[in-house]
């Protein structure tokens, strides 16, 4: 955690907390401190709910790659159903409120419509984690498939690159929070990708604890 953190949570949950006070607002240091608004699993969760990441990436944070993104995301009944990712290094985004209304924009105020690709016949561009992850497990994943490329990207802007069709699959192996994915699997569902787990489920949220299990985030 750093100041950064809780500087960009204070303004983000008092904005939403001030738009939406209706709806619950879970956020990634609000919960680190034991201010959780309810508990992940079952019988607790609300149909409707904010997941906050104020600053995801907080490694590309602290060595300025400006790998790191601002995620926002609404769930509802367990579904992600919109989401804002922002990379304040650049001051572009993406953002999606249900399928076929993804966009990506740009600090000018410029928004294109966006969706995944079809995998090229060349293979497959493959995301993986700059700082976490489980490398063993990833290249077992991928034996035997055609790859062309792997990249390295941090936080949740390889969710935003599968959605805008610059990439094909991010096979995630290794602990996640539910705010560290929400609004990117909200935008890729929109842009007609899927995220599940590893064996093969939607990937819900409201879990205990909130944490996610093993995932497969998938373009086209």
């Amino acid at each position: 955690m750093t100041d950064a953190d809780e500087a960009s949570e204070a303004l983000i949950v008092a904005g939403l907390r001030e738009l939406t006070p209706e709806i619950a607002v879970v956020s990634e240091e609000e919960m680190a401190a034991g201010r959780a608004p309810f508990a992940g699993g079952g019988g607790a969760v609300p149909s409707l709910f904010w997941l906050v990441d104020p600053l995801d990436g907080t490694r590309e944070f602290v060595a300025r790659n400006g790998e790191f993104s601002i995620n926002i995301g609404l769930v509802r009944d367990g579904r992600p159903v919109f989401g804002v990712l922002l990379a304040p290094i650049g001051g572009h985004g993406w953002a999606a409120a249900g399928p076929g209304r993804a966009i990506a924009f740009t600090p000018d105020g410029t928004k294109r419509s966006i969706r995944v690709r079809t995998p090229p016949a060349s293979g497959l561009v493959v995301l993986s984690s700059r700082s976490h992850g489980d490398d063993a497990a990833l290249d077992a994943y991928l034996d035997g498939r055609p790859i062309a490329a792997r990249r390295r990207l941090g936080s949740a802007l390889k969710f935003g690159a599968l959605a805008a069709g610059e990439a094909d699959l991010y096979p995630r192996f290794g602990p996640t929070s539910e705010w560290d994915t929400c609004a990117g699997h909200a935008i890729l569902e929109a842009a007609g990708g899927r995220v599940e787990t590893a064996g093969g489920q939607p990937l819900r949220y409201g879990k205990p604890g909130f944490r996610n299990p093993d995932f497969i985030a998938r373009g086209g």
